[in-house]
């Protein structure tokens, strides 16, 4: 907040969405590996209770968005913040924001959901993440070692974006994953602690 408030005094803010896409896989993954691992997993009440979490709060943020951009705006803001709308809503905010980027981009505070990229991004992550992990867990493979290619996969596109691709760097999530499998890898690392133990004793 300190550093969206006043930039210029607060440096590096930006790695509170890095902190967040870890707790993010870190909560998700761990619900998971819980839940395949007893045997009580379904796509349904997954899916079902991340509607539940997420849409409530999305869609007052939203409707006061256009409420308060119809007076605030300019036309041209304003269809361009009915078409962030439309993207908040699909899950796919960050190709929206990312198509937008260059030279004559708007600027941030005509874009008050501007902030829904990083959510775009874990919501991807909610849809691709346990159809994966489903279909590890049906095929009896390793969390660790495909939660770990997934990581290194992603970190290395991550990598390859800079310099000369920084916004997609910033809003792929081809790019982004590797933060959220951080958090995944300790999401294993603490349920499947004496496993681990085992292996490295060994």
């Amino acid at each position: 907040v300190g550093f969206h408030a006043y930039p210029q005094w607060f440096r590096g803010g930006f790695i509170g969405v890095d902190i967040f896409f870890v707790i993010s896989g870190y909560l998700i993954s761990a619900i998971i590996f819980g839940n395949l691992q007893s045997d009580s997993f379904t796509y349904q009440e997954f899916y079902r209770r991340r509607v539940r979490r997420i849409f409530p709060a999305l869609v007052v943020v939203l409707l006061a968005c256009l409420g308060v951009g119809w007076f605030g705006l300019l036309a041209s803001d304003y269809q361009q913040l009915g078409q962030h709308t439309l993207g908040g809503t699909s899950f796919v905010s960050n190709f929206v924001l990312w198509r937008e980027s260059g030279y004559f981009d708007t600027n941030a505070e005509a874009k008050p959901l501007l902030h829904l990229w990083s959510l775009a991004i874990e919501e991807q992550f909610y849809i691709l993440w346990p159809l994966l992990l489903g279909w590890v867990w049906q095929r009896k493979w390793n969390f660790f070692a495909v939660t770990s290619a997934v990581a290194l996969l992603s970190f290395g596109v991550n990598l390859l974006s800079f310099p000369g691709h920084a916004a997609a760097a910033f809003y792929s999530p081809l790019s982004r994953f590797w933060e959220l499998m951080m958090g995944g890898l300790l999401a294993y690392a603490a349920l499947y602690r004496p496993i681990l133990i085992a292996r490295y004793r060994n």
